[in-house]
């Protein structure tokens, strides 16, 4: 396995690696030179295992991560000390992958972090997933949260995209 160090604007680095465990369904362990990283997945959001669709998404980022090797871009490290990465497996997102199955919700508390592609895409797979009622898409507010119409600050679906899936519903 190989480790990158790439010198971008900001302390980006890079890893190279096999997935050798999944904490939940945006967390994952990744081996690069025998040194276990923590990954959290950058973008989005999901479920922890205890709450509703906790187990799925853990299954469905095991599927389409585990033991495959994986490539890892860490602009940040979070107060965990787990880097915030984009994840990429034969180079697929797999965020991405997650937000369009259901099992993950696009974290727009975090959007401006992403590329403008990047946002368009997750924008587009969650408004996708909740047409299709897939996983957590199956509600108009994260499933795991619990959270209500007053509440602010998390990475709920915002007014436009809750009008346009009430519209196609």
């Amino acid at each position: 396995m190989l480790l990158v160090s790439v010198s971008v604007a900001s302390t980006a680095e890079s890893l190279i690696g096999q997935v050798v465990g999944i904490t939940d369904g945006d967390t994952l362990t990744l081996l690069v030179e025998r040194q276990e990283h923590k990954v959290r997945i950058a973008g989005i959001d999901a479920p922890e295992k205890r709450q509703a669709w906790g187990e799925k998404s853990k299954t469905n980022l095991s599927r389409l991560t585990f033991n495959l090797e994986a490539v890892a871009e860490c602009p940040k490290v979070d107060r965990w000390g787990r880097r915030i990465c984009k994840v990429l497996v034969g180079g697929n997102d797999v965020g991405l992958a997650q937000v369009r199955d259901g099992m993950a919700w696009w974290y727009r508390k975090y959007a401006k972090e992403q590329s403008a592609d990047d946002q368009s895409g997750y924008k587009n797979a969650e408004l996708m997933a909740k047409m299709r009622s897939l996983g957590c898409g199956r509600t108009q507010t994260p499933c795991h949260l619990g959270i209500s119409e007053g509440v602010t600050n998390r990475n709920r679906p915002s007014a436009d995209v809750r009008l346009a899936v009430e519209a196609a519903i």
